[in-house]
């Protein structure tokens, strides 16, 4: 069980590396038909933090996390345990997630509490807003939020 875990992680990374290879980073901002220009989340993120939207959370110190929303519409990532995939698209102020999958390797304390609040917000669909390098995506509801830095 050990090795398919870990034979599956390497599979997931190296995919993750190749989606943040192949997506690019040329332009930040998408055209709509009006020719007004909008945010867009394409890039490459960290957290920043989490949570309540009145009691935000630090990310967890020393854990390098990476949150990559390719210009195709896929995004894979790790917020500090697991790796996770999906797809994604926008729809003006939201980003309409698809089914996130993740490896399923058991995080406990402040890593496992930010990847279980992150994951739970990148569900179906969030309202999010982008104000220069910061980019805040609030669950469907709005008791979350995670708060994401430009890398």
């Amino acid at each position: 069980m050990k090795k398919i875990t870990q034979f599956l992680l390497v599979i997931f990374a190296i995919s993750s590396f190749i989606l943040t290879a192949c997506s690019g980073n040329d332009n930040n901002a998408t055209q709509s038909p009006t020719g007004n220009t909008s945010a867009s989340p394409t890039g490459t993120w960290e957290l920043n933090s989490y949570g309540s939207p009145t009691s935000l959370v630090a990310a967890a110190v020393d854990v390098e996390t990476s949150i990559d929303f390719a210009a195709d519409g896929t995004l894979a990532g790790n917020v500090g345990c697991n790796g996770f995939g999906g797809d994604y698209t926008v729809d003006g102020d939201k980003i309409v997630f698809g089914q996130i999958i993740s490896t399923l390797m058991f995080c406990e304390g402040p890593v496992g509490e930010q990847e279980a609040i992150t994951l739970a917000v990148f569900a179906e669909s969030a309202p999010f807003t982008i104000d220069g390098d910061t980019m805040t995506i609030t669950s469907a509801d709005g008791s979350s939020v995670v708060v994401l830095a430009r890398k």
